[in-house]
C-alpha cells in the first residue's frame, strides 16, 4: 500500500515527488475536475426539461449547484480512482488558496475516498516545505471552500442573467460579468475623459549653461515674477488656462523674441539649495506588484506574468505567487541577508532585519511575500533559466535581495539662474551611497520618469557667481489626454477600488480581451465600440452591477464567508431573489429597455450615433428622412473618432469610395475596398470594367495580410491585380511555375499543383527557388519543425509545439490541437497543452454513419466566446462532514456529478451565455 497525494498540474507532481518517500504517489488532477455545465450538452438528459438547469444552479433549493465533469477530465478522474484503490492515506496537496481549497474539495466528493483524508498546504515547494507540511496537515476549510463557491455561483447568476439581455438589446455573443463589467467601465470612463479631452498648447525656453567647464541645461520657469504655464494649469476641457489663473502664457513668437532679448543679458547664479535624501527600498512583490512591475520593466501582460510565475513555482523556483501579504519569514530574512553579505558586503547590508507590513486589507499575513525559494536563493543564471522564466525569476529575486540592503543616499539640488526679469531652474542629483539601487530599482507607470539611481551632476556653484548661456532654445509643448491603462495602471486601478482580488486580475484582463471589449495595441488597453455600448446599458439601467463601491462590497463579504464571519445563501438570496433582485431587475428591464435608445456612442452636433450590429459598429445619421448607415473600422479607437474623423467617413459615404489611381494602360479606376470576405482590391466601377466587359463584375483580388486598404499604394494595388506572376520555368519540364491569391490565400502552381505560401512569403516578391522549395514538399504537408519541446505526456511521449499553416499548434503522437487565438504560443505551458490535446481527442468523431452529423453538430455549437476551460476553472461547494472536514458549506445542499450527454442537443452559438 501507499499513500496517493493529488497536486494540480504534471509539472507540480514530478517536482513534490523528489522530495516525498517511495511509497508516496503524486497524482496530478489538471486543475478542477469538475465543474458547472458550460453548455446545454453538458446537462443530465434528466434535467434538461428543468428551467433551473440552464443555469446551473437550482435557485429554488439553496442555490444547490449543478455539477458536471466534463468529457476531457473524465479519464482523469478513472486514473486518480485507480490510483486510490492502492493507496492507504489520501493527502490533497492543492494550491493554499480558495481555489486550491475547492479543488481539493472537488476531488473528495467525486472520489469518495474510504480510507483517512489530508489537507496538506505549503507556500514553496522546496524539500523542507514539504516535509514540514506533512508534519502539519489539516482538514478541508469548508469555509473557504463556501467562499469559492458562492463566487462562482455569483459570477454565473450574472453572467447567465444578464447576457441574454444584452444579445436582445445590443447585438448577438456579448457577456456580462460581475467583475469585468466593472473592469470595462474605468476603461471606458477613461476613453471617454479622452474624447472629451482638448489640447493646449504653450511654449518655454530650455537653457544650455556653462560653468566651471562643464554643461548643464535648465528650464524657464518665471517671468517678471509671474510663474510660467505649465501642462497643468490647462483646463482638459477647453484646452484654454482658465480665467483668473495668474500665469504667462507664452506664444511662438513671444519665446523668440524672449529668447533673443535674454541671450544679451548677464546671467547668474540666484539661489543654491542642497538638501539629503535616503531611499528605502519597496517591499517584496505580492501578486499585484509583480504583475504591474513585470509589465513595467519587462513588458509581460497580467497573464504572461501569471502563466511564468505558476512554471517557476512549480518547480520550486518561487514561492506561491498568489498573495497580497509582504511578510518575509525568519528563514527567508536569514538567507536574503546572507546572499547580500555574499554578493554586496556588509556595507550593504540594512542594520537590522527589514520586515514590512501589508496595508490592504484582509491579507493574509500567513502566507508570506513572492520571492526566491529556498535556504539558498541562487540567482538565475545559477539555475540555468532562460527567455521569460529567466527575466521574472531575476526581477523577484533582485526585489528580494534588495529588501535587506542599506538604504541609498542621494544629494539633491536646485539651482536658481537669473537673467534680467526671467529666472531658470536647474536640478541635479547625486548617488552618495547606492545602497539596495545596486540591486534593484522600482520602476515607473510613467515612461519619462526617471529612475532613482538615474544621476544628473551640477557643477559646484554658488549664489552671486556669473554664468555663461550658450544656447537658448524655444520648445513647444502640447498637452496630452489621460493615458489610456496598461496591464500594470489598471492592475493598480482595480486593486484600489478593491474590484476583484490580486489573484483574479489576470483572469479579469485577458477576459475583457477574450470577450472583444478590449483590444491591445502596443502596452495600451483599448475599448472598443462594443464595450461602450454594452457600459453604456449598463450604467443606464444597472448601475449597481459596474458601480466599483459595489464591486468592492461583494469581495468583502466574500472573504467574511472565508473567515466564517458569514453564509453564502443569505447573501445568495438577497442578490438574486430579493424584492430589487437580479432576476426581478433583468425580467423588468426586458420590457423598459428600447433597443433603439442603447448606443456606444453619441455624437453633438452632428446628430450621429455608433451603434453595434452583427457585423460590428457603424456609424447611423438622418440624411432626407432616410437612416444611413456607415460602417467603421474595427480597430479605430473610440477615443480617436472626433468630429472631423466622422465627417470624412459621411462624405465617403455620399460620395463614394476614392480610387488609389487610375491603372496606366486600361485608365479604370484602382479601388481597395473592404467588403463581407475582408479586404480587397478591384479594378473598374462595380458593374462596368472594360477588362471584363460592359456589364461584366470587376476583377477583384484579396489583400494579403500584411498589406492594409488604408495603407496600399497604387502600384502595390496594380501588381495584386496583375497576379498571378509568371516565375519562370520549372528546371523539369519547362512549364510556367506562377504565385497568386485564390480562395485559401497566396499559392504557387506549377502544371495544376498548389502549395500554399507561409506567413513570411511575400506573393508579390516570392522568387522560383522559392517556389520550387514548396513545390518538392508532398502534397498537403509541409516541412514543419518542432519550435520548442513543451515536456512529457502522462502516457509517454514528448508533446511539441509547431507553427503550422492556420496557426501554432501542439502535438502528442497523432493528435494535433491548435492554440486558441487568445493563448501565447510563447508561453504556453505543459498544462495547457494537455488540456488541449484531452479535449481534442474527447473531440474525435465515433467510427460510425453518424460521425459526419456528431462533427456537423459540434461545428456549429462551439461558441465564438465560450468561456475557456483553464488549469483552474472557479468552482466549489460544500465539504462532507463525514470525511472528518468542517462543517459543510451553508451554500449548498445536494451535489450531483453528471457527464456530457452525447444525444443532447447543443445551444446555438449566439445563445451560450457568458460569465
Amino acid at each position: 500500500m501507499s499513500k496517493l497525494v493529488i497536486v494540480e498540474s504534471p509539472t507540480k507532481a514530478r517536482t513534490i515527488r523528489e522530495f516525498l518517500p517511495k511509497d508516496y504517489q503524486v497524482e496530478a488532477s489538471m486543475g478542477h475536475i469538475r465543474d458547472l455545465p458550460a453548455s446545454a450538452a453538458e446537462i443530465p438528459p434528466k434535467l434538461k426539461g428543468e428551467e433551473w438547469a440552464r443555469l446551473g444552479v437550482n435557485v429554488g433549493q439553496g442555490f444547490e449547484p449543478l455539477y458536471v465533469i466534463s468529457r476531457d477530465k473524465k479519464k482523469v478522474v478513472r486514473d486518480l480512482t485507480a490510483a486510490l484503490k492502492s493507496a492507504d492515506e489520501l493527502i490533497l496537496a492543492t494550491d493554499e488558496d480558495r481555489e486550491g481549497e475547492s479543488i481539493a474539495w472537488h476531488l473528495m466528493q467525486v472520489l469518495k475516498p474510504r480510507i483517512p483524508i489530508k489537507r496538506m498546504v505549503f507556500h514553496e515547494i522546496t524539500r523542507e516545505a514539504i516535509q514540514d507540511a506533512l508534519k502539519k496537515c489539516r482538514t478541508i476549510d469548508s469555509d473557504l471552500v463556501e467562499a469559492q463557491e458562492t463566487r462562482r455561483i455569483l459570477d454565473r447568476l450574472v453572467g447567465y442573467t444578464v447576457s441574454p439581455l444584452l444579445w436582445k438589446k445590443v447585438a448577438p455573443g456579448l457577456s456580462a460579468g460581475r467583475v469585468q463589467s466593472a473592469a470595462v467601465r474605468l476603461l471606458v470612463q477613461r476613453e471617454q475623459d479622452r474624447r472629451g479631452f482638448h489640447s493646449g498648447s504653450y511654449w518655454d525656453l530650455k537653457a544650455t549653461i556653462e560653468a566651471h567647464a562643464e554643461r548643464f541645461t535648465a528650464q524657464l520657469v518665471t517671468l517678471g515674477g509671474v510663474r510660467l504655464a505649465t501642462g497643468a494649469d490647462f483646463d482638459e476641457s477647453t484646452g484654454r488656462i482658465p480665467k483668473g489663473k495668474k500665469v504667462v502664457l507664452l506664444e511662438q513668437q513671444q519665446a523668440a523674441d524672449l529668447r533673443d532679448r535674454l541671450l544679451k543679458g548677464a546671467w547668474s547664479v540666484k539661489e543654491v539649495n542642497e538638501r539629503e535624501q535616503e531611499r528605502t527600498p519597496a517591499p517584496p512583490f505580492t501578486t499585484s506588484t509583480l504583475q504591474m512591475e513585470a509589465n513595467r520593466k519587462l513588458g509581460m501582460s497580467a497573464r504572461e506574468t501569471m502563466q511564468v510565475a505558476q512554471r517557476l513555482y512549480e518547480q520550486g523556483y518561487i514561492t506561491y505567487m498568489r498573495t497580497d501579504s509582504v511578510h518575509l519569514s525568519k528563514q527567508a530574512l536569514g538567507t536574503i541577508r546572507q546572499c547580500v553579505m555574499n554578493k554586496y558586503g556588509q556595507d550593504y547590508l540594512s542594520p537590522t532585519p527589514r520586515q514590512f507590513r501589508t496595508k490592504s486589507k484582509g491579507a493574509q499575513e500567513a502566507h508570506e511575500a513572492i520571492r526566491p525559494a529556498g535556504q539558498r536563493m541562487p540567482t538565475a543564471e545559477e539555475l540555468h533559466l532562460s527567455g521569460q522564466e529567466f527575466r521574472l525569476y531575476d526581477l523577484i529575486w533582485k526585489r528580494a535581495i534588495a529588501t535587506q540592503m542599506a538604504n541609498a543616499k542621494l544629494k539633491l539640488s536646485t539651482v536658481t539662474l537669473a537673467v534680467e526679469d526671467a529666472e531658470f531652474r536647474a536640478s541635479g542629483k547625486r548617488v552618495v551611497f547606492p545602497g539596495f539601487f545596486r540591486a534593484y530599482v522600482e520602476g515607473a507607470d510613467d515612461p519619462s520618469a526617471a529612475l532613482d539611481d538615474q544621476e544628473t551632476i551640477l557643477p559646484p556653484l554658488k549664489q552671486g557667481e556669473p554664468v555663461d548661456c550658450r544656447a537658448l532654445d524655444p520648445m513647444q509643448h502640447d498637452t496630452k489626454p489621460p493615458a489610456r491603462y496598461t496591464d500594470a495602471t489598471l492592475v493598480k486601478e482595480l486593486e484600489s477600488n478593491g474590484i476583484g482580488r490580486p489573484s483574479t486580475y489576470a483572469t479579469i484582463i485577458s477576459t475583457i480581451q477574450d470577450r472583444g471589449y478590449v483590444v491591445k495595441q502596443g502596452n495600451q488597453l483599448i475599448p472598443t465600440f462594443t464595450a461602450f455600448a454594452v457600459n453604456h446599458l449598463m450604467e443606464e439601467h444597472f448601475p449597481e452591477l459596474v458601480d466599483t463601491q459595489f464591486t468592492a462590497r461583494v469581495e468583502q463579504v466574500l472573504d467574511d464567508i472565508a473567515s466564517g464571519g458569514t453564509e453564502g445563501v443569505p447573501y445568495l438570496e438577497s442578490f438574486y431573489l430579493g424584492e430589487r433582485g437580479l432576476d426581478q431587475q433583468v425580467k423588468a428591464k426586458e420590457i423598459e429597455i428600447d433597443p433603439r435608445e442603447i448606443h456606444a456612442l453619441e455624437v453633438q452636433p452632428l446628430s450621429v450615433r455608433v451603434r453595434i450590429g452583427p457585423y460590428g459598429p457603424y456609424l447611423e445619421y438622418e440624411n432626407n428622412g432616410d437612416l444611413v448607415r456607415v460602417s467603421l473600422p474595427e480597430a479605430m479607437p473610440p477615443g480617436d473618432l472626433v468630429d472631423e474623423e466622422i465627417r470624412h467617413l459621411l462624405r465617403q459615404k455620399e460620395e463614394g469610395p476614392q480610387p488609389l489611381g487610375h491603372h496606366p494602360e486600361s485608365g479604370e479606376p484602382v479601388f481597395a475596398l473592404i467588403g463581407p470576405y475582408g479586404p480587397y482590391v478591384q479594378l473598374g466601377e462595380n458593374g462596368e470594367s472594360g477588362t471584363n466587359g460592359k456589364g461584366a463584375k470587376p476583377r477583384r483580388v484579396s489583400l494579403p495580410k500584411n498589406l492594409k486598404p488604408e495603407t496600399i499604394a497604387l502600384d502595390q494595388a496594380i501588381a495584386l491585380l496583375e497576379l498571378p506572376r509568371n516565375l519562370g520555368p520549372h528546371p523539369d519540364d519547362g512549364k510556367a511555375v506562377e504565385a497568386g491569391i485564390g480562395r485559401f490565400g497566396p499559392f504557387v502552381r506549377h502544371d495544376g499543383e498548389y502549395r500554399s505560401l507561409t506567413k513570411t512569403d511575400d506573393v508579390l516578391k516570392v522568387g522560383l527557388p522559392r517556389a520550387l522549395d514548396l513545390l518538392a514538399q508532398e502534397k498537403g504537408r509541409r516541412k514543419v519543425e518542432m519550435l520548442r519541446e513543451l515536456g512529457e505526456h502522462p502516457e509517454g511521449g514528448v508533446i511539441g509545439l509547431f507553427e503550422g499553416r492556420y496557426g501554432p499548434y501542439v502535438k502528442h503522437g497523432k493528435v494535433n490541437a491548435s492554440l486558441p487565438k487568445a493563448m501565447s504560443a510563447q508561453d504556453i505551458t505543459l498544462e495547457q497543452a494537455l488540456a488541449l490535446l484531452s479535449e481534442k481527442q474527447a473531440k474525435k468523431p465515433a467510427a460510425n454513419k453518424g460521425a459526419k452529423s456528431t462533427r456537423k453538430s459540434t461545428s456549429k455549437s462551439t461558441p465564438k466566446t465560450a468561456p475557456k476551460t483553464t488549469s483552474k476553472s472557479k468552482s466549489s461547494t460544500s465539504a462532507a462532514s463525514k470525511t472528518g472536514t468542517k462543517a459543510a458549506p451553508k451554500s449548498t445542499a445536494k451535489k450531483k456529478t453528471a457527464s456530457t450527454s452525447k444525444t443532447s442537443k447543443t445551444p446555438n452559438k449566439k445563445q451560450v451565455p457568458q460569465e
